[in-house]
């Protein structure tokens, strides 16, 4: 086989021709210009910092969010304004969050908008005016309805500190990259004119990528999975926190409450449902939870760290490391495919790598402990199709629903891969059903299905549910065994 060199260019140092220990000492994240990686932005990691200019941007956002409060209590807030103050675009040029095509996510719709609106006027009409918490919070908005998460507050921080995001991205421009890889560009919303109320535009040299611009982010803002803040554990914790009331009439009201609506025994959907309605019916147990949150404060930056240097230690080293073996052992760049034999030529060299080339060591943190998630296995799909002339697109929704991938030549040539993991308890039913619907969706019959599987009872389960469905022969499922094995690594 000709084994040929090519060159392998997936992250902003790649492209930008910096080393990584330029970037590292400036103390920006690497990011992948292939396909968002699978962290944001929290604001708690603003209000907690040690640095003084983050502690003002974070005062910076709540100054806004009072000013949103002010419109929203007087109930004159019209479409027009709600498009203008409370709803933004995705800041895509950071490249981090849940894309659905390469860096392109939903952004802050008018859902979000209404959303904030109502809570303002309703449910938090003291914001901005706690007496339980130390500070106000961002988050604190966004806990009460289910449907509004990290992706939502990330990016409404994200629009209210970009600012400062493009004068960091700047200066790093301006001292570590060729001038010719960089431009001006006018960028809107970078700030607001409190006199006239409006966003005002800005200039910035910034590095320059298809046609548009990039934006670094520093490391010791980001976290992965969830803010410190989050509704999972709020309505986790929702019942221990009336113990933390001082207010005993107040305590008494919550607990006869409990006692009428929860049932002796509840069911484990009882009590989730009882716990979102306790969260509505008494929302100051929110800021008794984000009391609890702040007294832990040091935590939140501590876990945040382990989770950026983990996903540094995934996304970049071990999945470059797959894209280098990729470029150095295939043929993948001389031979002309379909889209179907190049979905699975890929998918195969991914089991090959996982399975006999210590890759399986991608899916397990630094005890050994099994990272099952979805998403990991999705990028490090995504980047094998790095310098490709297939279009790529990952999280499609075809009004169906959103597909894992799918590639495709032209109008008439694609073919949709299907990502899961053999714990997902939907399997069986994703495998009947999901496939087909979005092949209908895609006007395509091409599709794949890969599951990645972490043990023997795993695989047995896998089995059995491919014999009921009568497709254990079926050449489109993929298996890839994720187990720990005992070989020389070759993926470190």
């Amino acid at each position: 086989m000709n084994k040929r060199n090519i060159e392998v260019s997936i992250y902003f140092t790649d492209i930008f021709g910096v080393s990584k220990d330029t970037l590292n000492e400036y103390g920006a994240f690497n990011i992948s210009l292939l396909s968002d990686l699978p962290l944001f932005i929290d604001p708690f990691l603003l209000f907690n910092s040690e640095n003084e200019e983050y502690v003002a941007l974070h005062s910076e956002i709540i100054k806004y969010l009072r000013f949103l409060k002010e419109k929203s209590v007087t109930k004159t807030v019209s479409t027009g304004l709600l498009k203008s103050l409370y709803r933004f675009k995705e800041v895509g040029q950071n490249w981090l969050g849940y894309s659905v095509t390469g860096n392109k996510g939903s952004a802050l719709g008018i859902k979000f908008a209404n959303a904030l609106n109502k809570n303002f006027f309703s449910i938090f009409s003291d914001y901005g005016e706690e007496r339980i918490t130390k500070d106000t919070h961002l988050e604190k908005l966004c806990l009460i309805q289910e449907g509004v998460g990290k992706d939502n507050i990330s990016d409404f921080t994200t629009n209210l500190i970009k600012g400062f995001l493009l004068r960091y991205t700047e200066i790093f421009a301006k001292n570590h990259i060729n001038p010719k890889y960089c431009d001006y560009f006018y960028v809107e919303k970078v700030k607001f004119n409190y006199e006239t109320e409006t966003w005002e535009s800005g200039k910035f040299f910034l590095p320059k990528y298809d046609r548009d611009f990039v934006i670094l982010t520093p490391k010791d803002l980001l976290t992965k999975d969830d803010t410190w803040i989050n509704r999972t554990d709020l309505i986790k914790d929702v019942y221990t926190l009336p113990n933390s009331i001082s207010d005993l009439e107040l305590r008494g009201h919550i607990n006869n409450y409990l006692l009428k609506v929860l049932p002796q025994n509840p069911t484990k959907e009882e009590e989730r449902k009882v716990a979102n309605n306790l969260v509505t019916e008494f929302p100051v147990l929110v800021d008794y939870f984000i009391k609890s949150k702040e007294n832990d404060s040091e935590l939140a930056s501590n876990l945040s760290n382990q989770k950026v240097k983990y996903s540094e230690d995934l996304y970049i080293e071990k999945f470059k490391a797959l894209s280098l073996l990729l470029a150095k052992e295939t043929e993948f760049y001389n031979t002309p495919f379909d889209t179907y034999e190049a979905c699975m030529s890929r998918v195969n060299f991914l089991k090959d790598a996982v399975e006999n080339k210590d890759g399986y060591r991608m899916f397990y943190d630094n005890s050994n402990i099994p990272i099952k998630k979805e998403e990991d296995l999705k990028i490090a799909y995504r980047l094998t199709w790095f310098g490709t002339s297939f279009s790529v697109d990952t999280e499609v929704n075809n009004g169906r629903g959103p597909a894992d991938t799918v590639v495709a030549m032209g109008n008439f040539d694609a073919t949709i891969v299907e990502f899961k993991l053999a714990s997902n308890k939907k399997l069986k039913q994703n495998l009947e059903n999901q496939a087909i619907v979005y092949e209908k969706a895609r006007s395509t019959d091409k599709s794949i299905k890969v599951i990645l599987f972490f043990s023997k009872v795993e695989l047995s389960k896998v089995i059995k549910i491919l014999k009921e469905l009568g497709l254990e022969n079926d050449p489109s499922i993929v298996l890839i065994d994720a187990r720990k094995k005992e070989s020389a690594s070759r993926i470190k």
